[in-house]
């Protein structure tokens, strides 16, 4: 089969596709599949004017708010890359990743079958970020999109069936809506034997209000107050970084965290650690909790959406609610505190991501519905990577 791999950021850029995408793709090329990868670039901005309307709702009324007018500008943006690039070209099936991708892909060629995999809520990071009100005009836009991407993809696929459950909202018939969780290639994650004498914390992840890093530093000023000594890694840059650096010097453990930035391969850093800890406010899937437990660290999360789907409390892992810092200290001080403990939690949590979260789970159960879109069963045949043995 030719099948092209819909991106909307290019593979380079961090995330939960961006970390999974590329290496479907040499899975199925090392058997004998062509497999493209197509995103739109950054630099192209208001090139796109083809006239935008949805069949499931009139976007108009909704015109003039920032959000909505970026989003349909993209939209058109999008499908002028599309034209420009792919004229002429001819695939057997389109996979999309992003609503914006899939909706393009379906007007340039609206023969081929597009399958779509929803990864996360636009609206609900814009939301707990800030940038838009719940239940205003933008939110009501973006939340129409869902029911825009039923009409047109073939087939709706998504990460979690937390997230599945939250897109039924939108949709006419929520019980078609297929759930695949993100799937990772085990070679890129080496677990590395270490004995630090202190605990040492990591989290990853953009820094935007929505990844709770406000509460994570709160609860680590009550860790210092309870005199347990820890060190907190935070890879990942974002809009707040200045606000929590300038909270953790407030809280008095600046010199207790270390802020790095933005890093391409977190994974090669992960595995010195012995905690991740992310207490976001919400998270279709989270992958960086089944990365983490892929380098054989503990975890500590939010009892939100897909995490609470990865890790069982108490087993391999902890859950805490939301929005509460004392809980977290709580958590984090009885995995600082017991080190058996928490290596029996971070060896159950590797054990159950080698399991679910692989990317031959994934491999499998997509070849399966692209054989199901009019791919040759006969394609499908090399089912193994030689390497995956």
């Amino acid at each position: 089969m030719n099948i092209l791999q819909a991106l909307f950021f290019p593979p380079e850029q961090p995330g939960g596709v961006s970390s999974m995408v590329p290496y479907i793709r040499e899975r199925f090329r090392k058997i004998g599949w062509e497999m493209e990868l197509f995103s739109l670039p950054k630099r192209i901005r208001n090139k796109g004017h083809d006239d935008i309307a949805f069949e499931t709702f009139d976007w108009r009324p909704y015109e003039g708010h920032a959000v909505v007018d970026k989003y349909v500008q993209t939209f058109k943006d999008y499908i002028w890359w599309t034209k420009l690039r792919l004229t002429g070209q001819k695939y057997d099936l389109i996979h999309a990743h992003h609503p914006i991708a899939a909706l393009a892909m379906k007007r340039v060629f609206p023969d081929t079958p597009v399958v779509m995999t929803v990864h996360s809520s636009f609206e609900k990071e814009l939301i707990l970020n800030g940038r838009i009100p719940a239940d205003g005009p933008e939110h009501r836009f973006l939340t129409s999109i869902y029911g825009e991407l039923e009409r047109h993809a073939d087939l709706l696929m998504t990460v979690s069936h937390s997230f599945a459950s939250y897109l039924g909202q939108y949709m006419r018939h929520p019980e078609r809506i297929k759930v695949i969780p993100n799937g990772y290639d085990e070679k890129r994650f080496k677990p590395i034997s270490h004995d630090n004498a202190v605990a040492q914390l990591i989290t990853v992840c953009r820094l935007v209000p929505a990844k709770g890093l406000d509460i994570l530093l709160a609860a680590c000023a009550e860790l210092r107050k309870r005199n347990r000594p820890f060190v907190l890694h935070i890879i990942g840059d974002g809009p707040i970084r200045e606000d929590l650096e300038r909270m953790a010097k407030q809280l008095g453990i600046y010199d207790d965290t270390i802020f790095y930035g933005y890093m391409l391969h977190p994974e090669e850093l992960m595995p010195f650690f012995d905690v991740f800890v992310l207490p976001s406010r919400a998270e279709a899937f989270g992958s960086v909790f089944a990365e983490a437990a892929l380098c054989l660290l503990a975890l500590v999360g939010t009892d939100v959406g897909g995490i609470s789907e990865q890790i069982d409390h108490g087993v391999n892992g902890l859950l805490v609610p939301p929005e509460n810092p004392t809980a977290l200290a709580d958590a984090l001080e009885t995995v600082i505190a017991d080190p058996h403990f928490r290596y029996e939690m971070a060896r159950a949590a590797w054990n159950k991501a080698k399991k679910t979260y692989s990317l031959n789970r994934v491999i499998g159960e997509l070849k399966q519905i692209y054989v199901s879109f009019g791919g040759s069963t006969a394609a499908a045949e090399p089912a193994a990577d030689p390497a995956e043995g």
